[in-house]
């Protein structure tokens, strides 16, 4: 073979070495994100989460593909935040007061300050973090919050009017609301919600705070007998959605814009589901010929006057960690009784 007829032979090679090449990754490529949450799929809650993965989906015309882990399945409650920064989940939904003392400033929207429904907590919740930007969450991107509504005391056997009827009882409580029992004079027992429904049916604890909507959520109305309405102190606890900031910072600005607009939609959206299911969850715990113990004016007076401590306590014990606790526990009850009107 001639010199030149061997150049030829491998320009043609070559040539067609590259025309079958795979060209590089485009900027079009589809990004792959899984999310972690601890709600089981069947609760409303889980299935807004699913929702606002589709929807995540759809608005970027397929650049983002969202696999949902409901039902701890990926990481478990407490580990979901962790889970999160550390990358064993790109998203993670669960709530502040499972991991108590790590979100100091947050801690403030759980107290015991009254709420009146969850659209109203909700619209606190956020609008306490968009006025502080908390650096206990510097380590993750903040998609939105939400929080359900009044958190109240439930019992398993015992009916419970007046505060003294609270002495000896273990219940179920989390974060700050480990506080506000302790204030009521029973025994605080903390455990996920996962772990509440056996806690109970086998005597583990006597009793629960949670919203009206766990007892149909979580079916807790199977297990308790009573809700007791303490309104004048009932607490929420906030919930987040969180992605890793490596994840979010690696999106397309575009895509970028398109989650935030729909992290907007989607709290409002959080917040009628609570109240909806709160409903649901009274009629529910009705038809199966459970009680509500409505307090008398003076007895609410009471529950108010004796957690009225966890306040002053969260600002003593907040303070030192370099929290501004008194301003933001002001603005939360400013911003509420605004809300609430």
């Amino acid at each position: 073979m001639s010199k030149k007829l061997l150049v030829l032979t491998l320009l043609v090679a070559l040539g067609a070495f590259f025309s079958v090449a795979p060209a590089p990754a485009s900027a079009e490529e589809v990004v792959k994100l899984t999310y972690s949450c601890f709600f089981p799929p069947t609760h409303v809650q889980s299935k807004l989460a699913a929702a606002w993965c589709k929807e995540v989906e759809k608005r970027t015309k397929g650049k983002v593909k969202i696999e949902y882990y409901p039902g701890q399945t990926l990481t478990k409650a407490k580990q979901v935040y962790d889970g999160t920064v550390q990358g064993m989940s790109d998203l993670g939904f669960c709530l502040f007061a499972y991991n108590r003392g790590r979100f100091p400033l947050m801690e403030v929207v759980d107290l015991p300050l009254g709420y009146t429904s969850g659209m109203t907590a909700t619209l606190v919740a956020n609008a306490v973090y968009e006025k502080f930007k908390p650096k206990e969450l510097d380590d993750v991107q903040v998609m939105y919050l939400h929080a359900h509504g009044p958190g109240l005391l439930h019992t398993k056997d015992k009916a419970v009017h007046k505060m003294e009827d609270i002495k000896g009882l273990k219940i179920r409580a989390h974060g700050t609301t480990a506080k506000v029992v302790e204030a009521l004079g029973g025994t605080p027992v903390a455990m996920p919600m996962p772990e509440l429904y056996q806690a109970l049916q086998r005597g583990v604890v006597d009793g629960a705070m949670y919203p009206v909507e766990t007892n149909k959520g979580w079916r807790m109305a199977d297990v308790v007998k009573y809700c007791t309405e303490n309104y004048s102190n009932a607490y929420t606890s906030t919930f987040y959605i969180v992605m890793n900031k490596g994840k979010w910072n690696a999106l397309p600005k575009d895509v970028q814009e398109i989650i935030i607009q729909i992290n907007k939609e989607w709290i409002p959206k959080h917040g009628a589901a609570w109240d909806e299911s709160d409903k649901e969850g009274r009629e529910f715990m009705l038809k199966k010929g459970r009680k509500f113990i409505a307090l008398t004016p003076e007895e609410a007076a009471r529950w108010k006057k004796a957690t009225d401590p966890v306040l002053a306590f969260y600002v003593k014990e907040t303070t030192p960690k370099g929290v501004p606790a008194q301003e933001a526990l002001v603005f939360t009850q400013k911003k509420l009784a605004e809300l609430s009107k």
